[in-house]
């Protein structure tokens, strides 16, 4: 439950956006995730990386991949035109005026082997899992919110799963796939006291006035999502501010796999190495070890060890351990960092191997990550938003 607190100190405005799942990069993020546990299926131990991009009435899916057995490779490669299709009617999709036609939409399939150097490096001689890549990986968490993440990005996805179930229900059967919303929280010495500004976009039949969305968009969408105790005198909403918005999903703008890394993540709250999830399987550090990074962080928050925690991981390409951990509670540790360091490095796996098992990765859990963020979530079980019987201890 949310409830307003009364501080002093420095004044700002901290703002998080989210995209419903009819937005193009999203929708783009869904076709890859379902092309990953379309393999994971068949073989749990696929090497996937898979890419979405999405015009107009046009789909291409392009990646590498590797099965152990070819007829595993394949079977997907078959069936991913019928996964695009389906994936475009389960988000709403229904013709070329609504976005894209699932039935007439040309949809291009390139799947290509996985590079031998790449798969010598991860998928090792002796068992060893290398990172699939270099980079670096934050996780976060902190008690604003229930679910440990921060308020802005809970709630700007808050409003557009709300969009969503509204248009699927029929409720307000005029909404359209694509849309989304912005929030801007009022901070004082730290600490979120209030929600001062909504912005909800959201993709519409012609046939209903700009007067009467507004209307149902606020009293349906925003005043249902935002809390009245969290709203403060300078409280505004605005919803399509640009009037219209008739001509919305691939139609509209063009959607690509990764390109919303911060929706998918903690809204701009925290660092972010710069790498995507959605197509990639557990191998790849980019997404398994932001997974592991964001399990530590909230359990270190979730123990009571600090009020807010930033952990960073960072791999060489075909090397198992981490080249570096860092841990950082803004001050709010209730040990010192290096501390809690040291407490992680021992208590965890942090290899790709010991993340995967630790987190049970290998097996088809991604496509319902691809909207609505891949933290706090709790309509659905993932395994890195676990809390740790007993704390960390």
């Amino acid at each position: 439950m949310y409830t307003l607190q009364s501080t002093l100190g420095r004044n700002f405005l901290f703002t998080s956006e989210s995209v419903s799942e009819g937005h193009p990069d999203k929708m783009a993020d869904q076709i890859s995730d379902r092309i990953l546990d379309a393999f994971l299926t068949l073989d749990s131990k696929a090497r996937v990386a898979s890419e979405t991009v999405l015009a107009d009435q046009f789909v291409l899916v392009a990646g590498e991949y590797k099965t152990a057995d070819p007829s595993v490779f394949q079977a997907v490669q078959n069936e991913a035109e019928r996964i695009v299709r389906q994936t475009l009617r389960d988000i709403g999709y229904t013709c070329r005026d609504d976005g894209i036609d699932p039935v007439r939409c040309t949809v291009k399939i390139a799947f290509n082997n996985q590079s031998a150097h790449i798969s010598q490096g991860v998928d090792q001689a002796d068992g060893t899992i290398g990172a699939g890549d270099q980079g670096l990986m934050f996780g976060y968490a902190c008690n604003e919110t229930p679910e440990h993440i921060p308020l802005a990005i809970s709630l700007a996805h808050q409003l557009v799963r709300r969009q969503s179930a509204l248009r699927k229900t029929g409720a307000l059967s005029w909404l359209r796939p694509d849309a989304k919303s912005q929030v801007s929280v009022r901070y004082v010495d730290g600490k979120p006291v209030a929600v001062e500004n909504v912005v909800l976009s959201t993709q519409h039949d012609p046939a209903i006035s700009t007067e009467e969305l507004r209307k149902a968009a606020r009293e349906q969408i925003v005043d249902t999502v935002i809390p009245t105790a969290l709203r403060n005198d300078q409280f505004k909403v605005l919803i399509n501010p640009t009037g219209r918005f008739e001509v919305g999903g691939p139609n509209g703008d063009t959607g690509l796999t990764g390109r919303k890394i911060i929706v998918d993540t903690y809204g701009g709250s925290c660092p972010h190495g710069g790498g995507a999830f959605s197509g990639k399987d557990p191998s790849k550090v980019d997404r398994s070890a932001a997974y592991m990074a964001r399990y530590i962080a909230k359990n270190i928050v979730a123990s009571g060890l600090a009020e807010k925690c930033l952990v960073q991981l960072a791999y060489a390409i075909g090397v198992a351990q981490p080249v570096s951990v860092m841990i950082d509670t803004y001050g709010t540790g209730k040990q010192a960092d290096e501390a809690l360091e040291s407490l992680i490095r021992n208590k965890f796996d942090l290899t790709p191997k010991g993340i995967i098992a630790t987190l049970n990765l290998e097996r088809p859990i991604y496509a319902p990550t691809a909207a609505y963020g891949h933290f706090g979530r709790t309509d659905i079980e993932l395994p890195w938003e676990a809390v740790i019987e007993g704390g960390l201890v």
